[in-house]
């Protein structure tokens, strides 16, 4: 692109963490393409990170778990005169409040936007009032971005049933997409040692499975106990922060009751998740819904079979039997009895269900795929 022509393309989303982990390569591609791209998030320790990569970044409050109404037109004032300062060409908005207030903002501002649903989360879980008026928020506010990308083809259906967005206006994505080269199979030595270990990575609030995952593991676990010695030694890891302030979270004092069992550990959070990944036998997600699962994405393309919930966002990615196993909802019982039958698995069964998965990631769900569909659009609005 010409100097004087560089278009600006900023990506808002509600915590630098996520852009940096989960939109980073997606930034890198656009300004390897001549776009100047501006990262907008509240600031947290990747924001550093963020401006490391090469990228120039912008703070804004964001009270994520707030539904004040004269707070959130405060912050609607404070995100349109953000973007009257960066003065972007494009927007490109992922999570509630950025989709809702800062779309409005967009308008007001004359900038055209592309909107990211990546799950439905709280909001459409539950029926109470504050969801109610969120719900009614998306609706005028998706009214104006040039196109809206669903994650899974249920999300989307909803949308559109619910008159919450016309049909014509939606696309979907692959996710945010893996990096299946970054993300590839790690060789795990066995032997008799070594515990068979059932990993869940996951922000530790319920919406997770976080409790059906502790609870699944203490019926197995007391199984092992009654098999004797000859029983193969199990481990179930917890890996990912804790989100106070969510109205599902989970408290330190639940984790340090669940951690005094052997066999169920918790390991806080960490920057190398593939590390753990690779550590592991099987990666679990007993999620009650997802816009889709990023962790099963990564775990399935370094080649790790699966056990996670018969709902959108998850059974996307796994094939029952194929690639791992789908268990029912909100239900510890089948998900005890799904993680035993991963257990009873011969080695090369195992292996058979990675390479599957492996398979699945680099076919639909690369990386790649998903960078290509956002440069088409954003091609297509900005000419």
């Amino acid at each position: 692109m010409n100097q004087n022509k560089i278009k600006t393309i900023a990506i808002f989303i509600n915590t630098a963490w996520n852009i940096y982990n989960f939109r980073l390569q997606l930034m890198r591609r656009l300004q390897s393409e001549g776009y100047r791209v501006v990262a907008i998030a509240p600031r947290d320790r990747y924001s550093k990170k963020i401006e490391q990569a090469g990228f120039e970044y912008h703070h804004i409050d964001i009270n994520n778990m707030g539904t004040n109404p004269l707070e959130d037109l405060l912050l609607t004032a404070r995100i349109f005169r953000l973007y009257r300062k960066i003065r972007p060409d494009l927007l490109i908005h992922y999570t509630i409040k950025p989709n809702i207030y800062g779309t409005y903002a967009a308008k007001m501002a004359g900038i055209p936007v592309i909107s990211n649903i990546t799950g439905l989360g709280t909001v459409f879980l539950n029926n109470n009032v504050s969801s109610r008026v969120a719900r009614e928020l998306y609706r005028v506010s998706l009214l104006i971005p040039h196109k809206i990308f669903f994650q899974n083809p249920h999300d989307l259906d909803h949308f559109v049933e619910t008159k919450l967005v016309a049909r014509n206006k939606t696309a979907l994505l692959p996710g945010s997409g893996v990096d299946h080269q970054r993300y590839a199979p790690v060789k795990k030595n066995h032997d008799a040692v070594q515990p068979f270990v059932f990993l869940l990575i996951a922000r530790m609030v319920k919406d997770k499975g976080i409790v059906e995952f502790v609870e699944a593991a203490q019926i197995l676990l007391a199984r092992s106990e009654r098999g004797g010695e000859q029983q193969q030694r199990v481990e179930f890891w917890l890996l990912g922060a804790m989100y106070p302030g969510n109205p599902t979270a989970i408290n330190h004092e639940e984790i340090e009751v669940w951690t005094k069992q052997e066999g169920i550990r918790y390991l806080g959070e960490t920057d190398d998740v593939m590390r753990v990944i690779a550590q592991s036998d099987c990666v679990v997600l007993p999620s009650y819904r997802e816009g889709l699962s990023r962790v099963l994405l990564e775990a399935a393309s370094m080649a790790k079979p699966l056990v996670t919930t018969n709902v959108p966002g998850c059974k996307d990615v796994v094939e029952d039997g194929v690639n791992g196993y789908l268990c029912k909802p909100k239900d510890a019982q089948d998900l005890a009895v799904q993680m035993e039958k991963m257990l009873q698995l011969s080695r090369d069964k195992l292996e058979a269900m990675g390479r599957a998965g492996r398979s699945k990631i680099v076919e639909e769900y690369s990386e790649e795929l998903v960078i290509d569909r956002y440069l088409d659009e954003i091609g297509e609005v900005l000419g």
